[in-house]
């Protein structure tokens, strides 16, 4: 049975090369629990349940240089011929395009604005009626718009729409009873009636304080610029999206069309930065592994390099290799679990830190757990080789050292 006070006693004597590499592993342990941690999280985030058949829907931009023309009734042109194309499921004029990063948020209230009382944040987007199913989504409750439930105009007018449809999310909170379907709700001082609910459904930006909370209104301003919504059948996206620059055009030609993309593909440029940041966190996990790895396999190297002479007459005297491999592995375990108690209070402040200034989500304790866990045996590892090349000093040989 090896007694820890020999073994404590001899790193004391190289004191140095122990500390740094408590230090390597304290630092280790903490940055990677967290940068785990966050990844997970991450991971999670883009891989949330989105609402829409994210590969079967495309958008693309209209800007229409031509006046010889009336917008409102192009566009309706526009949307028949669109809906006629093989391959098409439904197209319609959308203000804001799903997880594009890009669109309107403001305040849903029970009374109207500037009365005070409750006040809920929701992204809106101003559509027709052929959106709900453009977007692939479920009506859970009540019924969709109706077409002559929505305004299309070419100026401001004083004329205004009087109902919408909304996510669960946003019902659930303005009327938490469950009973808001048909009732009343403010956006801004215009009264609206809910006569729909849709279930799971994401708005612009997958990072907002409410990316649940949506509102749809039924109200198209026929402007020189505009963003429409195609769905098309399973596997034939990609064809419709060749012909759709050609088929606009052809229907009229004094216009731009561009930005011709996929929901899919807006979603990943949206999160384009998060998915940087995993793989950063990834090669930063990957390099402090093997650092401290080649921290331990160092240190042990040249501890062995300063203790020939004491291996040798330890094997003179009778100890077995297994000894001198458990000498090694209980002197590296020593110094690790100091490393990692220090570890673990620095992985607490670490996770705390960034809580405040960052906004992430407490720290698990089992992610310290596990990677506490990860890191010991890790060291037992990589101490292991150089432990065995110890135990095979020969007596001989470490007497010539003297």
């Amino acid at each position: 049975m090896l007694e820890i006070k020999p073994i404590f006693n001899a790193l004391c004597r190289s004191k140095v090369g122990a500390v740094l590499l408590l230090i390597q592993i304290a630092i280790t342990t903490a940055i990677v629990s967290n940068a785990a941690f966050i990844i997970q999280d991450r991971i999670s985030y883009l891989n949330q349940e989105t609402g829409y058949p994210e590969q079967d829907i495309f958008k693309f931009n209209v800007m229409t240089f031509g006046t010889d023309i009336n917008l409102s009734q192009q566009f309706e042109l526009d949307e028949s011929m669109l809906r006629k194309m093989p391959g098409v499921v439904d197209a319609a004029l959308s203000s804001s395009i799903p997880l594009s990063g890009s669109g309107s948020a403001s305040s849903f209230n029970l009374q109207p604005a500037p009365q005070e009382g409750l006040s809920v944040r929701t992204a809106y987007f101003f559509i027709d009626d052929h959106a709900i199913n453009t977007y692939g989504v479920n009506l859970i409750a009540g019924r969709n718009f109706t077409e002559d439930e929505v305004l299309v105009t070419n100026e401001i007018t004083q004329k205004r729409t009087n109902v919408t449809i909304v996510t669960k999310a946003l019902l659930d909170e303005l009327y938490p009873d469950g009973d808001g379907l048909g009732k009343i709700v403010y956006f801004g001082d215009l009264p609206l009636k809910v006569i729909g609910v849709i279930g799971n459904m994401k708005g612009p930006w997958l990072k907002d304080s409410k990316p649940d909370n949506l509102a749809f209104i039924p109200y198209i301003k026929a402007a020189s610029y505009a963003q429409v919504a195609v769905r098309t059948e399973p596997g034939q996206r990609a064809a419709v999206m060749k012909e759709i620059e050609n088929a606009m055009l052809e229907n009229y030609s004094k216009r731009v069309i561009n930005n011709i993309k996929g929901l899919d593909e807006l979603k990943n440029e949206y999160t384009a930065k998060d998915r940087l940041m995993m793989r950063m966190l990834i090669v930063l996990i990957t390099i402090l592994v093997l650092i401290t790895a080649l921290g331990i396999f160092g240190l042990t190297l040249f501890n062995i390099s300063k203790r020939t002479k004491q291996i040798g007459t330890r094997r003179a005297l009778g100890a077995r290799k297994s000894a001198i491999v458990s000498y090694f592995l209980v002197e590296n375990a020593l110094i690790c679990s100091l490393g990692l108690a220090l570890g673990v209070v620095t992985a607490i402040l670490l996770g705390k830190m960034l809580m405040q200034y960052f906004s992430v989500a407490a720290l698990p304790p089992s992610y310290i757990a596990v990677t506490a866990i990860v890191v010991l045996l890790m060291s037992l590892l990589a101490v292991l080789g150089p432990a065995k090349r110890a135990a095979n000093i020969s007596p001989s040989i470490a007497t010539r050292t003297i």
